[in-house]
Order: structure tokens, then sequence, then C-alpha cells
């Protein structure tokens, strides 16, 4: 009778365990998917990235958390209608008291942080969104535990099952609607590609300026400015980089899966620039580009090339 009441505990305590990880990345696959359909004006390129990683990760959290505490309460009420003693459950009880008081603080918490959020500028449909979302979800999981410690789920096993069939179809809405507003993993592998090959022409074009500097000239190659290191390639499977003097400057020219988001100051890094006299790049931050392949005009001004 040890030895199960023990493992009936351990249960128990895994079952809450895993509702806690539930409820708190749910809330963040939430909270992420509400700051993608109602953006705000404010919002940066970053915060935007940022809801998408929310989202992300709450996906990942809540399949793989919500699953476990659904099987693992499963197992733990069915273990408890059938001892007709409930030996174990003086040593559950306070798990569950402890579950309504911690349900409660989370609450509490995430309500003060929605509000706080919403006197800080954050747009009225958010405010609203998030802070029903926190009352639907610790609220019902308040709710399941409430009567839970009044041993109502012991004699009504159908409004158990009907209850937690409920909560996991809710739990796989947000899911689906996490991925409808994120990009898929190959867009995303793409995207960062993308960024990549952006870096590796800031890079050249930097070495680019100080070859101008130094020399007053253009380099006739990319091979020139890599001395003694290798020269950024391009992803594999991607065209290779190339580099063309014009009359006016040079090109740098990459081929991109998807275009630049507008205002991603992301592609736009400017460096240094000498202001000391001698021939100096003239646009060298503007990085936007469409899809495909895609060549970056240059224009050099002063001294002589």
């Amino acid at each position: 009778m040890e030895n199960h009441t023990a493992k009936q505990f351990v249960l128990q305590l895994g079952s809450l365990a895993s509702l806690y990880l539930s409820l708190s990345f749910l809330l963040v696959l939430i909270f992420g998917v509400i700051n993608l359909i109602f953006p705000d004006a404010v919002d940066s390129v970053w915060q935007i990235e940022s809801a998408s990683q929310m989202v992300r990760l709450g996906i990942s959290m809540t399949i793989v958390f919500f699953p476990t505490y659904v099987i693992l309460t499963r197992i733990v009420n069915t273990a408890r209608r059938r001892d007709r003693e409930h030996s174990y459950l003086g040593l559950t009880r306070w798990l569950i008291y402890l579950s309504l008081l911690i349900g409660g603080a989370a609450l509490l918490i995430d309500l003060v942080t929605v509000i706080n959020t919403f006197l800080n500028g954050e747009i009225t449909a958010r405010f609203i969104y998030k802070a029903l979302a926190v009352l639907v979800v610790v609220g019902a999981a308040f709710y399941y535990y409430t009567l839970d410690a009044k041993g109502h789920w012991m004699t009504n096993e159908k409004q158990s099952i009907t209850f937690g069939t409920i909560a996991a179809v809710a739990v796989a809405l947000a899911v689906i609607l996490g991925f409808i507003n994120i990009k898929t993993p190959t867009d995303v592998r793409e995207q960062k590609l993308d960024q990549t090959q952006i870096t590796d022409l800031q890079n050249t074009q930097s070495r680019i300026q100080d070859h101008l500097y130094k020399t007053g000239a253009l380099p006739e190659t990319i091979s020139e400015l890599y001395s003694g290191v290798e020269a950024p390639s391009a992803p594999e499977g991607r065209p290779a980089y190339t580099y063309e003097q014009t009359d006016y400057g040079f090109t740098l020219c990459a081929t991109f899966a998807n275009p630049s988001e507008r205002d991603d100051y992301y592609y736009a890094t400017p460096y240094g620039i000498n202001t000391a006299g001698g021939p100096v790049i003239a646009n060298p931050d503007n990085w936007e580009h469409g899809a495909g392949e895609w060549c970056f005009e240059r224009k050099v001004t002063g001294g002589t090339l």
C-alpha cells in the first residue's frame, strides 16, 4: 500500500507540474498570436519577430506538456476511483490546494502584466483579448481543481472526460491558430539564409570601402579583399555571389528566396564611412531586395577610381 501511495503521489505531482508548464506556455502562445493578429503601428521588426518566437516556443512546449498532463491526470483519476479507501488522498489533497493557490497567484500576476502593458501604450484590442485569455485559461484550471478538491470528478467520470475533451479541443485550436500565423520551418530557414547573405555582402562592402581608402581604387575581384582568409560564399544550393565594376561604382549580387520586408532594418546595418578624403561609397546602407537574383548598385564618389 505504501508503494502504491508513493506512486500515485509522484504521478499527481507530475500531473500538476505538467499543468503549470502547459498553462504558462499556452498563454505565451496565445499572447504571441494576439500580437501578430492585431499589429501595433509602433511595433518594430524586432517586436514582430519576438511575437513569432513566442508562438513557436508556445507551440513546441504546449504540444509536449499538455498531452503529458492529460495522460497523467487520466491515470491518477482512474486510480483514485478504483481505490475505495482513497488511502493516498491526504497526500495529494495538499498538492491540489497548492495548485489552487498557484493558479490564483498566476491569474493575478498575469492580469497585472496585461494591465501594465496596456498602460504602457498597447492597443486596446490586444489588452482585451489578452485579459480574456488569462481569465479563460487560468480560470478553467482553477475551476477544475476547485471541484477536484471536493471530490467531484471522482463520482462524475463522464463530466471529467467531457471537460478534458473540451480543453483538448481548445488547446488544439490555439496551436492550429499559431501555425497559421507564423512562417513554416522552411520559410524561416530561407529567411535566415537570406540574412546570412546580406551579412556576407555587408562585410564585403566594408572591405571594399577600406580598399578604396587605402588605394583610391576599386578591387578587380573579391578575392583581393580577403588576403590570407577565405572569402564568404553563398549558402549551399544558391548561386555564388558576384561583384562587378561599373562606370559609376560597383555592384554586389546574390540570389534571395524572399523579398526583404519593408522597413526591415535588419537588412540595413551601415558601417563607418571614410570622411577623411578620397573615394567613398555614397549609398552604403540600402539593402532592400526582391526575390531571386538581386544586385545592389553602389555609387562611388570623391577622388579618382
